[in-house]
């Protein structure tokens, strides 16, 4: 995108290149996350606003579940034979509502009430915190000691070969 900030400029372009990619059956993306100004830049929280994008498309490109429980063929069933006028008490519902549908990392769905007396965070807020939280915790993959050992030392000549090198 060309934004310079993890706006909504940004997201709208990123959701407007990532949405015609997914419909056209693309099975690998390689820049799907984090860039700002062109690829110029790239930024922690529009990463995981990204990512957090890419995971609702990979939902999305699942398709429509035709299975007895997609269709909720038993809460029809349950309801019409109960005599009910509502679906949410039906044991389909309550199997099924947390997985159901994609649920944003960093989309805000409470209240504005609330939204104001949890410090009024935008988007890119959550999606900094998370980025923050991902960081912090994470932990390297165990790496064998010979091939760490290996990989620096061939780091280490392939610098001293190349102009402005560290040492």
């Amino acid at each position: 995108c060309a934004s310079k900030l993890p706006d909504a400029q940004a997201a709208y372009e990123s959701a407007q290149t990532m949405i015609p990619t997914l419909l056209a059956g693309t099975n690998f993306v390689l820049h799907a996350a984090g860039w700002l100004e062109g690829g110029l830049v790239s930024s922690f929280a529009k990463f995981v606003m990204d990512a957090d994008q890419c995971a609702m498309h990979q939902r999305f490109a699942d398709g429509i579940d035709l299975s007895e429980n997609g269709q909720a063929m038993s809460a029809i069933r349950e309801v019409r034979n109960a005599n009910q006028t509502h679906f949410l008490g039906s044991q389909h519902t309550q199997d099924n509502f947390q997985t159901a549908f994609y649920r944003s990392i960093v989309g805000d769905n409470n209240s504005y009430e609330q939204w104001l007396a949890e410090g009024e965070k935008r988007t890119e807020d959550r999606a900094t915190e998370v980025a923050t939280k991902w960081l912090k915790d994470y932990e390297a993959p165990a790496l064998d000691a010979g091939v760490d050992e290996a990989l620096n030392d061939f780091m280490t000549r392939k610098k001293a070969t190349l102009p402005d090198t560290f040492a």
